[in-house]
């Protein structure tokens, strides 16, 4: 049987909770369970993988690269591998997503000031 980890257990990232898969025998994949308040949202980023956003709670406004779309839960975005991308909660609640990372661990390349985001 392979690990049992309690989500709780995972390293906290603001609102957020993180897995690494490098971390858990060498999984090839990377997940942040997302919990956002109206406003909230990362800077603008990108990734040398893609990035798959499974939104299950609330709305957001994502922007991948030129193109900006309204997504509410239940729907997927696809950020693809060097494209840049952000979004915010748009709504008027919580906005709780699963971003997959097609890579054992999270890396990251800030392209905006993060201190001007909210926390």
């Amino acid at each position: 049987m392979g690990d049992v980890i309690d989500r709780a257990d995972l390293p906290r990232d603001g609102s957020s909770r993180d897995f690494e898969g490098y971390l858990h025998g060498h999984v090839d994949v990377s997940i942040i369970f997302v919990d956002l308040a109206p406003g909230e949202g990362p800077a603008l980023h990108r990734h040398p993988y893609a990035e798959v956003f499974i939104v299950q709670e609330g709305s957001a406004t994502f922007t991948v690269g030129d193109t900006t779309v309204e997504v509410t839960s239940g729907q997927i975005v696809v950020g693809p591998a060097g494209v840049s991308h952000r979004f915010v909660n748009s709504g008027s609640g919580p906005l709780r997503q699963i971003d997959i990372h097609l890579n054992d661990r999270f890396i990251t390349e800030w392209l905006d000031d993060r201190a001007s985001m909210p926390p």
